[in-house]
């Protein structure tokens, strides 16, 4: 049995993968040690392998197999879940990856791996012919995005990812919504998904949905442009003033 090939099915392998070719867990890492020498197969963290393409000398699997490899319940969200969908502006340098288990950042091949904890099981989905990618829906994607902007991707890179998106099941933003369960995130979704409704297809029922969930407290829209805010009565929240021409005139407002 030609272990090379055998492995070569899988993006991303572990020693217990190996084993379960060799038989026993020393020949695994035999087996291993002997690829990594040859240049066939390259470590990318502790227990994480994949082979290598001999034509390229760069590892088979992508940066989103990997990602989801990195513990049992690993998957992608965020600014990287817009990416993967093609609607990311910028392509970052980072992976931001959703996990019920905690691991430390890392980088390979240029990349960080940056750990996000995850907060509901729900949303995630298996990406249709590219083996070992889990992810965010879309409508997830937009609702993490929305609550988690200021730590991750900046809000004139939400704004170019929201202006990308036709459609949404807003049956799914309310359930995700229902689950954060939190004033300032209807109210933040709620302002920022009337003003693409049309675009995005929803109704006027669901943005009535989120007004009524937002309470009587004021806040920001973007904390740190809190001097050059208005108040917006409609939402109870302050509003950058020009808001939607950030991403029209390419400003700057990456928080």
């Amino acid at each position: 049995m030609n272990v090379y090939t055998e492995l070569a099915k899988h993006p991303v392998f572990t020693i217990e993968d190996v084993k379960k070719l060799t038989g026993n867990e020393k020949t695994a890492y035999s087996q291993v040690d002997r690829l990594m020498k040859k240049g066939l197969v390259k470590k990318i963290r502790k227990n994480i392998y994949s082979v290598v393409n001999p034509t390229t000398g760069q590892v088979v699997a992508t940066r989103y197999q990997i990602a989801c490899a990195i513990t049992d319940t690993a998957y992608i969200s965020h600014h990287s879940a817009f990416e993967y969908y093609g609607l990311a502006n910028q392509v970052f340098y980072e992976v931001y990856v959703s996990s019920e288990t905690k691991f430390n950042h890392f980088e390979y091949g240029h990349t960080t791996y940056k750990y996000v904890a995850s907060r509901m099981s729900e949303g995630v989905v298996e990406v249709k012919n590219t083996t070992g990618v889990k992810i965010t829906d879309l409508e997830r994607t937009v609702v993490d995005s929305i609550r988690d902007f200021n730590k991750i991707g900046g809000f004139e890179e939400l704004l170019n990812c929201l202006e990308g998106i036709h459609h949404l099941d807003e049956k799914k933003l309310k359930r995700y919504l229902d689950i954060y369960d939190t004033q300032g995130l209807y109210q933040r979704v709620g302002y920022l998904l009337d003003h693409y409704r049309k675009e995005m297809q929803l109704s006027k029922e669901f943005i009535e949905y989120c007004k009524d969930k937002i309470g009587k407290s004021r806040r920001y829209l973007v904390s740190e442009l809190k001097g050059e805010s208005s108040y917006n009565s409609e939402w109870e929240l302050m509003v950058p003033e020009e808001l939607f021409e950030i991403t029209d005139q390419g400003g700057d407002v990456l928080v």
